[in-house]
């Protein structure tokens, strides 16, 4: 009985070896499996950081053929996709094209809304030439054209102007708004006063409100774009990054300067009110907006919300701010007490006085000319 025993455990021993062999070959193979996943994994990371930096390699003035390449490539795809999307919305865009057709095809038929077409266009075209200039103001992040201090302000300080000279304010159409000559005879409506000036650029001004509204769109897409795919923004789209570093330095607020606990009082305040926080934001001008659009987006808040608290607070409250600002400012007393406070500065004082009145004795005259 204990040779038999003997016999039994030497057998079972050496049915186990050969499966402790196997176990112990085949924990190897695991092992490097992992590291070529490890090594496969750290390969795709350097292959797509070397297919970021070559992105940013092509550029015109380095590889002009490949560049112009790409660049018609992606008009051609952008082209396709876009088609497919009209395709999409047939009835709205055939409605559309009636809509802009229509009217271009009456101009050129003789009859009595001639007249009333005329006059429809000349407005339109009018009113985009402002939202064009306010969408240019505001988009790209706050590297647009000041286009405020470009064209509307020296358009409302010229009604201005005008208006404290002629009496009135019912200059004849036209030649303006090309040309502000005054009228013949004063309208007992539109007498010179600080709300009649407010109302003769009103329709300029809140184009122009509007037009910065429409150009805050991209960062609120963007940061929107960016939340829903779930990946971190691409090195170009620098304010992502900085907002989204911003909300790192939230957790150590001793680190953060003036500028960073501005920008994150507007994040709370958007965030936190809503609509309502929009539109303080976008009522009281500041170079923080553009933040706005980002949180907005980041936090995923409706469209209509941010876009309607936007062009409620830019195109109506904020717009009466700076008009007001403008046309208080150059109000004929105001400026007469400004040249007398020049002339007195010592040495230089009627150099800087006599061209300034001299300009304004020009643009006087310009006003009474004949149509």
């Amino acid at each position: 009985m204990p040779h038999k025993d003997r016999t039994v455990t030497t057998m079972a021993s050496r049915n186990r070896l050969p499966t402790d062999s196997r176990s112990n070959k085949s924990r190897p193979k695991k092992i490097d499996k992992v590291s070529q996943n490890g090594q496969s994994n750290s390969k795709f990371k350097q292959l797509k950081k070397s297919s970021k930096m070559d992105a940013h390699s092509i550029v015109i003035w380095k590889h002009p053929i490949l560049t112009l390449d790409y660049f018609f490539k992606e008009v051609v795809c952008l082209s396709k996709s876009f088609v497919k999307k009209l395709i999409c919305y047939k009835l709205y865009v055939l409605l559309a094209l009636l809509v802009i057709i229509t009217p271009i095809i009456l101009l050129y038929i003789e009859g009595p809304h001639l007249s009333i077409l005329i006059w429809a266009k000349s407005k339109i075209v009018w009113c985009l030439y402002w939202l064009g200039l306010g969408v240019l103001s505001s988009v790209g992040f706050g590297t647009g054209l000041h286009t405020f201090l470009l064209y509307l302000g020296p358009h409302i300080t010229s009604v201005t102007l005008a208006a404290y000279e002629c009496g009135g304010l019912n200059f004849p159409e036209p030649p303006y708004p090309e040309q502000i000559i005054c009228p013949d005879e004063v309208d007992s409506a539109w007498v010179a006063s600080l709300w009649n000036i407010m109302l003769k650029v009103r329709v300029e001004a809140m184009m122009w409100g509007a037009g910065t509204a429409l150009g805050e769109l991209p960062p609120y897409f963007m940061a929107r774009a960016a939340r829903l795919s779930g990946r971190p923004p691409d090195e170009d789209k620098e304010d992502l990054i900085e907002f989204e570093e911003l909300l790192k330095k939230e957790k150590h607020p001793e680190t953060m300067t003036l500028v960073d606990k501005s920008k994150l009082f507007v994040e709370r305040l958007v965030k936190k009110v809503g609509f309502f926080g929009i539109l303080a934001c976008a009522s009281i001008p500041n170079p923080l907006f553009d933040l706005a659009g980002i949180t907005c987006g980041h936090f995923l808040i409706p469209f209509w919300t941010f876009f309607g608290a936007t062009l409620l607070g830019k195109a109506a409250i904020k717009m009466s701010i700076q008009v007001l600002f403008v046309v208080v400012a150059f109000n004929e007393t105001l400026i007469e007490s400004v040249l007398d406070v020049v002339g007195k500065i010592p040495g230089v004082g009627k150099k800087l006085q006599a061209p300034i009145t001299t300009f304004l004795i020009n643009q006087k005259q310009r006003l009474h000319a004949k149509k």
